[in-house]
């Protein structure tokens, strides 16, 4: 049974479009603290777009629960990282023309500058994951730069037009899921999964951790956020 990490960047996307106080990703982090979720995933982008700082810091004294931090690979936030020490690093691609993460992170392109990056985190005792795409050189890449998961990018799955063209996506992704676990890495997805596409990818073996942000949201806003993690965390309980 895979553990469940809420994503609550768009409750402060939300509160950015008026650039006011409310609604507050603290408050939500607790709320879906309370509706079961195993962990809070907050993405620290470099435009500020939504999460600030003063969110992130907030919420390491008040989450009690695992804390994941999504950032990119830059010096910036490197250093934010190492005086937060969230208990879990997700490392990201990131442009900032783009409206969310749109792939996974190139490993095999960025070695050294990923790998510098995964160490100065280690050695402070953060654990590391790379969000990359089910490829399985991307997969060994990152198990040689010494990183203790990858996130498998389910974007695909989630977007297909098709169900053949999804049965396709997640066969890729459970091949790609097996080469993680014979890897010896810590299996973790996420991206675009949804109350009504969750099942299959949560009853895939070994997995351990998904991150869902966006479809979580959206039915907070309709039910709440204590409900709407209750019920997304109904559908990964398999």
């Amino acid at each position: 049974m895979p553990g469940l990490g809420v994503n609550i960047d768009h409750v402060a996307t939300v509160r950015q479009a008026r650039l006011t106080h409310e609604p507050d990703p603290v408050w939500a982090a607790v709320l879906a603290e309370l509706g079961g979720a195993d962990g809070i995933t907050l993405h620290l982008r470099e435009d500020r777009r939504h999460i600030q700082d003063h969110d992130l810091y907030t919420m390491k004294k008040t989450v009690q629960v695992k804390l994941n931090l999504e950032m990119a690979a830059e010096e910036e936030m490197i250093a934010i990282a190492l005086e937060v020490r969230p208990d879990q690093i997700s490392l990201v691609p990131e442009k900032r023309e783009e409206l969310t993460t749109e792939g996974g992170l190139d490993v095999i392109s960025n070695l050294e500058r990923v790998k510098t990056c995964v160490h100065q985190l280690q050695e402070v005792g953060i654990e590391v994951s790379l969000f990359i795409d089910p490829d399985l050189d991307q997969i060994a890449a990152s198990k040689k730069i010494g990183v203790h998961a990858v996130e498998l990018h389910t974007g695909r799955y989630a977007d297909a037009s098709s169900a053949e063209e999804q049965q396709q996506e997640y066969e890729t992704l459970l091949k790609a899921s097996e080469f993680t676990v014979e890897q010896g890495l810590k299996l973790h997805m996420g991206h675009g999964l949804t109350y009504r596409n969750v099942r299959k990818i949560a009853a895939i073996p070994n997995l351990c951790e998904l991150n869902i942000g966006h479809s979580i949201i959206s039915r907070a806003v309709l039910v709440g956020m204590e409900q709407a993690v209750r019920e997304m965390k109904a559908l990964v309980t398999i």
